[in-house]
């Protein structure tokens, strides 16, 4: 059954439910988007469905920052009050505020 709502917003700070990193949602696709190559890369056992919202996020760990794409069902929003520290930040989004990055500028 196709999920066509998506559960986390622009701007909003998010985690990954197994793998160590956060991340601030840019953009939202209700279905998955990406290649076959980079879908294929994903272990078999661990592929997520497509027919869910997938997320792109300006994406942090200990050791970088970066640009991730991320299945509905790989994340959790967080709640820590931490900021996000990814230097393309600015380039999108306003400062921190209660929890959210809001939009530098309105979307269609």
């Amino acid at each position: 059954m196709l999920k066509t709502r998506a559960k986390y917003h622009l701007g909003q700070v998010v985690r990954h439910r197994k793998h160590p990193f956060r991340g601030v949602v840019f953009d939202v696709d209700a279905i998955f988007s990406n290649t076959e190559e980079w879908y294929d890369a994903i272990p078999e056992g661990s592929r997520p469905n497509r027919d869910q919202p997938f997320y792109h996020l300006l994406a942090e760990n200990d050791q970088s920052y970066y640009v991730a794409y991320v299945s509905e069902q790989n994340l959790i929003a967080d709640y820590s009050g931490v900021p996000v520290e990814h230097p393309d930040l600015t380039d999108l989004f306003g400062p921190f505020e209660d929890g959210t990055y809001p939009l530098h500028f309105q979307m269609n």
